[in-house]
């Protein structure tokens, strides 16, 4: 299994940007999918996630502002982010997971958001 996350770049603050993350090699639904960031110097931390069902949890820097969602088949996961802010700036990661068979991270995509 492979997540190739997609959609980062440089954006002005106030912006939005719409991240994708795809699973190939997966013939089953993902239990746990979700996005996490690391900025320069910091722990990676939790933006957004499908944590079970379809319960979501949010980290509250970005509750209001971004939106997690996920197809049908809980194969691939987006993050509609909206009113950008610079302490945004981050590599953002998307991770799955599937009980009993393993977790999964992306490659990473960077978001940048300038002042």
């Amino acid at each position: 299994v492979q997540l190739q996350a997609s959609g980062g770049g440089l954006v002005q603050a106030g912006g939005s940007l719409r991240l994708s993350c795809v699973a190939s090699g997966a013939r089953f639904s993902f239990t746990v999918m979700g996005w996490y960031r690391q900025a320069p110097g910091k722990e990676r931390e939790l933006v957004a996630s499908f944590t079970g069902g379809d319960r979501t949890e949010y980290a509250d820097s970005v509750k209001g502002r971004f939106t997690i969602s996920r197809d049908k088949l809980k194969r691939n996961v987006n993050l509609q982010m909206s009113s950008l802010k610079p302490e945004d700036t981050a590599v953002y990661y998307c991770k799955a997971e599937k009980r009993w068979v393993g977790v999964y991270w992306g490659q990473g995509t960077q978001v940048t958001v300038s002042s």
